[in-house]
């Protein structure tokens, strides 16, 4: 599996809810996305700006990387008014505390 953390900034101004409502529009994008596990949106206030995006884990690179191309790159810098920053991780083991019981899992090389 593979994480890809983005990151891009707001302005200060962007509240928790402007950024939320931002991200509902494009949550449907990510539907059924090929390869896509889940997405999480991210959103952290500062003082000199709001620092936002978000956490996708995919099951494969060739999958992370098709997800954030060059269509992908256009979108999110024309809808946030800057680039994002991303960064992809290798997840070699995780843990999912959903279920009743807590499931660790080892992941082969993405």
């Amino acid at each position: 599996m593979i994480l890809a953390v983005v990151t891009f900034k707001l302005p200060a101004s962007t509240t928790r809810e402007d950024a939320a409502a931002m991200f509902r529009q494009t949550a449907p994008l990510y539907a059924k996305l090929p390869g896509l596990v889940r997405k999480q949106y991210l959103y952290r206030a500062l003082e000199t700006h709001v620092e936002a995006g978000g956490a996708y884990t995919w099951d494969t690179r060739a999958a992370a990387e098709s997800g954030h191309g060059a269509e992908w790159l256009a979108r999110v810098t024309a809808k946030y008014g800057a680039p994002p920053e991303v960064r992809f991780f290798d997840t070699p083991v995780s843990v999912d505390n959903t279920g009743a019981s807590a499931v660790i899992a080892e992941h082969a090389p993405a």
